[in-house]
């Protein structure tokens, strides 16, 4: 019976041994090959960075498109991720200011002068219409307040510029500016494919085109893909419309600061459309630098299919999954009423 009672205390010693034995042994060579290969897939952060950089690399060629790169980008965010999602926004914003100043230095100063004196009154009654049924729709669909107003400025002045200017001034939280953010962008990236297409078929003229999608698309970068997309002249009319409409930002922030009682806050400035008009006088009036103007075009619309890509593989599963029911509802409600009087107002009241 001792004996017996003696096994089990025998048995867990001699495994305690193996144990330890194991543990202090030098593994094979097979076993060595086996546990990098097995760090290598844990790697796959390293994997992801190589594969988003060879993607970037390819939207550089002239094989890639505005339109495309965006897509790329999407597929990017789906499939494989966005190793440097948190420099994203950064890196979006500053690309889009450069290359809408390189894209000046490729227009003239009399055309966009008459380009903006014909949106003038579309962009005013848009901006008044897209704010008022905004506030409207929020109340009706009881959705949160800041969030509401975050979309309506979104939509009736110039997208995430817009939201990123007016969230500071009402306290907007991180959940806010997101959902506003990505109803934005989600319709924004619908629009660049939409528009022209929609423009072929209507056979609208580059002026008509230009004015429809500078007041229609949420975001100067769509706003600048689509048009380039439709043609030169619908370019520049875009952009200058664009970019006039962007000073909206200033009166909107002072009303909101009254509107949500923030007190006294700092309102951030588009100076860098200074700089766009700064380019437009240069290449109109010293046309010795047209050679160099026409490289910095080039440029331009480069770094405008980087930032489509980049803001496509920013579209991630997490910011489609976050923008909710309510807040699309009102973004596509915006969308479709702005597009469809802007549409018919272009049509019919400019010949």
């Amino acid at each position: 019976m001792e004996k017996d009672a003696a096994i089990p205390t025998q048995q867990k010693w001699i495994l305690k041994r193996q144990t330890t034995d194991q543990s202090q042994r030098v593994p094979s060579l097979g076993e060595t090959k086996v546990s990098k290969f097995k760090g290598l897939l844990d790697k796959s952060v390293t994997t992801r960075e190589i594969i988003f950089v060879i993607a970037l690399i390819f939207c550089l060629t002239p094989f890639v498109s505005p339109p495309v790169a965006l897509l790329i980008g999407f597929a990017m965010a789906q499939f494989v991720g966005h190793p440097f999602l948190h420099l994203n926004h950064k890196a979006t914003s500053f690309l889009l200011k450069v290359s809408v100043v390189g894209l000046g230095f490729g227009m003239n100063v009399q055309s966009a002068v008459h380009a903006g004196r014909e949106g003038i009154i579309f962009t005013v009654a848009s901006i008044i219409g897209t704010l008022s049924l905004g506030l409207l729709l929020g109340r009706f669909l009881k959705i949160e307040k800041k969030t509401s107003h975050l979309i309506s400025c979104g939509t009736a002045i110039c997208g995430g510029s817009a939201i990123a200017a007016i969230s500071p001034l009402i306290n907007a939280g991180e959940k806010q500016i997101s959902v506003a953010l990505g109803t934005i962008f989600i319709l924004n990236s619908i629009a660049l494919f939409l528009f022209p297409f929609i423009g072929h078929q209507l056979h609208l003229s580059q002026t008509q085109f230009g004015l429809w999608s500078a007041i229609a698309i949420h975001d100067t970068s769509s706003v600048v893909g689509a048009a380039n997309k439709y043609g030169a002249e619908a370019l520049q009319v875009a952009t200058t419309v664009k970019l006039a409409r962007a000073l909206w930002i200033i009166p909107v922030a002072f009303l909101t600061t009254m509107f949500f009682k923030t007190g006294k806050q700092k309102i951030k400035i588009p100076y860098f459309i200074g700089l766009f008009i700064l380019a437009m006088i240069i290449n109109t009036y010293f046309p010795v630098i047209h050679p160099a103007s026409e490289v910095m075009v080039h440029l331009a619309k480069i770094g405008l299919t980087v930032t489509l890509f980049l803001i496509g593989a920013g579209l991630s599963g997490t910011v489609l999954k976050s923008v909710g029911v309510k807040p699309l509802i009102q973004g596509v409600a915006l969308w479709v009423v702005i597009s469809v009087a802007a549409l018919w107002a272009v049509m019919h009241l400019l010949q």
